[in-house]
């Protein structure tokens, strides 16, 4: 495993569309070996491609004991909403309430293709929205609450 450089804000890599992960093999695999990593190293909660100048629909998100690697994520199924502080690793010294759904379910891929299926609540669920974003080229301060 290595370290990445975590790209930041204005770099218009963060505004990217992702385009989905086609090949499941060693080499994805070591990039969410890296991402987790990296993620840790910073302490994160969350690391999507894009914030490695990785431009693929992958992330992972850790949230105590619960860590997941996401490839091409898809949000299917939203409930209910909660607005919440939200940081970024690529927008350092920032941060600000958001609004998010409350419950979220996920389909995706694991590392070795896989499909998959999750749903998540509260701050995970938070999280989940946040990284996804990152796919689409989207960041949290363009859905901040109050300015």
């Amino acid at each position: 495993m290595a370290l990445r450089d975590i790209v930041k804000d204005p770099n218009p890599t963060l505004r990217k569309i992702c385009r989905p992960v086609e090949i499941f093999d060693d080499k994805l695999g070591r990039l969410l070996d890296d991402m987790k990593e990296t993620m840790i190293k910073a302490d994160g909660v969350g690391l999507a491609g894009p914030q490695v100048g990785i431009l693929r629909r992958v992330a992972v998100v850790m949230v105590d004991d619960f860590y997941i690697e996401f490839v091409n994520p898809v949000i299917v199924k939203t409930k209910g909403s909660q607005i919440g502080p939200e940081a970024c690793l690529s927008v350092p010294n920032k941060s600000g309430n958001v609004k998010r759904p409350f419950r979220v379910t996920v389909d995706y891929q694991d590392r070795h293709g896989k499909e998959m299926s999750v749903t998540a609540e509260g701050f995970i669920a938070r999280a989940f929205c946040h990284e996804i974003d990152h796919l689409d080229g989207k960041l949290y301060y363009d859905f901040i609450e109050e300015k």
